[in-house]
């Protein structure tokens, strides 16, 4: 299976699967010198972990990081750096019933077709606990990019949207709530409603906004590179995307140029920031800010008709523990993989300059 690497510079490996003994990853390319805030790394995990609120999968996983090179005395060396994440409480029973049926919207199908075998118990590689890795190696990330602050939170559940723009809101409240959306009130009822999707058995999906402040101008390489392709690679390489918008996104599709364009003032900056802080393919000092959305989760914990190994539709149930949202539990993952983007494209610019 090829596929399991990303970034030129600033590289990361992930291996492991859901059920496995543990998860794991090298990150190869991070500089040397850099002092370690492993509390902070410990944060990032506690944020994306299953069973932290009742609106998640209640898998309990405490996450902890085993790192085994490329620090020494709380600082990295320029080695790889080796990690593990240990899985201790897989329930690999709850997925004896699909050993031989294929569940809809998953990979099974496609997994089993392209490599003639398939690990079914929690969907193996495809799971989405894979993420776990990336939330280390965005935590590291995010320390390269001391300068640069990268958030995201959760916009919208359902047809429940936060409609105010990310400058009206307040960050801080984002992890004051299950949902990490930066508005009481719309948490509430988006809480509220994953509530009630999960009583039916059924599932939501959402979007997240990430907001990406502090960004030098110059990071992203023209034509191929560009730094918001880079990133909606990124976003879609993680579990459950279906889309991604950066600045006005499709709703600048509906506009007229003299609408659209970002004026520039005296010193640089522009008066809008419809380009979303990228023009060219190359950051130009303003906020970054995009958008991605997620389907719903596609497990259901009711019955529903799927195909098995003899081509035969029958009538299947969902088991085991999952979320009937992934979205409060992505919000560090958009994080993370935003992290890796921009550490890449900071070290490939400082070749630049050496």
């Amino acid at each position: 299976m090829a596929g399991n690497s990303y970034g030129t510079l600033f590289r990361l490996t992930t291996f492991g699967e859901s059920h496995g003994e543990a998860l794991g990853g090298i990150i190869d390319g991070c500089p040397a010198g850099i002092s370690l805030n492993f509390d902070a790394i410990r944060s990032e995990m506690q944020r994306r972990k299953p069973g932290q609120s009742s609106i998640v999968t209640q898998r309990k996983e405490e996450d902890e990081v085993q790192f085994l090179s490329g620090i020494f005395e709380g600082k990295t060396t320029g080695t790889p750096i080796g990690f593990i994440i240990p899985n201790t409480n897989q329930k690999s029973d709850d997925y004896s019933h699909i050993k031989n049926s294929y569940r809809p919207s998953h990979a099974d199908y496609v997994y089993e077709k392209k490599y003639g075998v398939r690990d079914y118990r929690g969907g193996g590689r495809s799971s989405a606990r894979e993420t776990s890795c990336r939330v280390v190696a965005g935590a590291i990330a995010k320390q390269v990019l001391s300068d640069i602050k990268i958030t995201a939170f959760v916009s919208s559940v359902g047809e429940i949207f936060l409609e105010k723009p990310y400058q009206e809101v307040d960050f801080s409240l984002i992890e004051t709530n299950a949902v990490r959306c930066p508005d009481k009130v719309v948490a509430e009822k988006m809480e509220n409603y994953i509530k009630e999707i999960k009583k039916l058995g059924d599932t939501v999906g959402g979007t997240i906004t990430c907001v990406i402040q502090n960004v030098p101008i110059g990071l992203g390489e023209p034509v191929f590179d560009k730094l918001h392709a880079e990133l909606g690679k990124a976003m879609l390489s993680i579990n459950a995307v279906k889309g991604f918008e950066f600045g006005s996104g499709f709703c600048g599709a509906r506009m007229k140029g003299s609408e659209h364009n970002d004026l520039y003032n005296e010193d640089g900056t522009t008066k809008t920031n419809l380009s979303g802080g990228i023009q060219g393919g190359i950051s130009n000092g303003m906020d970054i800010y995009f958008r991605v959305a997620f389907k719903p989760v596609a497990t259901l914990i009711q019955k529903q008709e799927v195909l098995n190994n003899q081509n035969e539709i029958v009538a299947q149930q969902g088991k085991g523990r999952h979320d009937p949202c992934v979205v409060p539990r992505a919000v560090p993952i958009v994080e993370a993989m935003a992290a890796l983007v921009l550490a890449d494209f900071y070290l490939i610019n400082k070749t630049y300059q050496e």
